[in-house]
């Protein structure tokens, strides 16, 4: 049977890693879920970032075309018919 792990090891200061290991326990969990959940959290935060990032440059382009409403969008929508 494979494996459905994998371990790694980290370089971290002592204080971080005393830091993490009170993490870990205060919440009742091992080091490898708490792991799991500050990734999950971290690619949430830079999907998210990603997403400010295309609605910034979507209103931008918006902002050339002079659409500022939906309905300016519909208007738009229509002309290119």
């Amino acid at each position: 049977m494979s494996r459905t792990t994998q371990v790694i090891s980290l370089s971290i200061p002592p204080k971080l890693a005393i830091e993490f290991d009170k993490l870990a326990k205060s919440h009742h969990k091992n080091k490898s879920q708490l792991f799991r959940e500050m990734m999950a959290l971290y690619k949430k935060e830079l999907w998210s970032e990603q997403f400010k990032e295309l609605q910034n440059y979507g209103v931008q382009k918006a902002a050339q075309q002079n659409i500022f409403t939906e309905e300016d969008i519909e208007q738009f929508l229509s002309q290119a018919e």
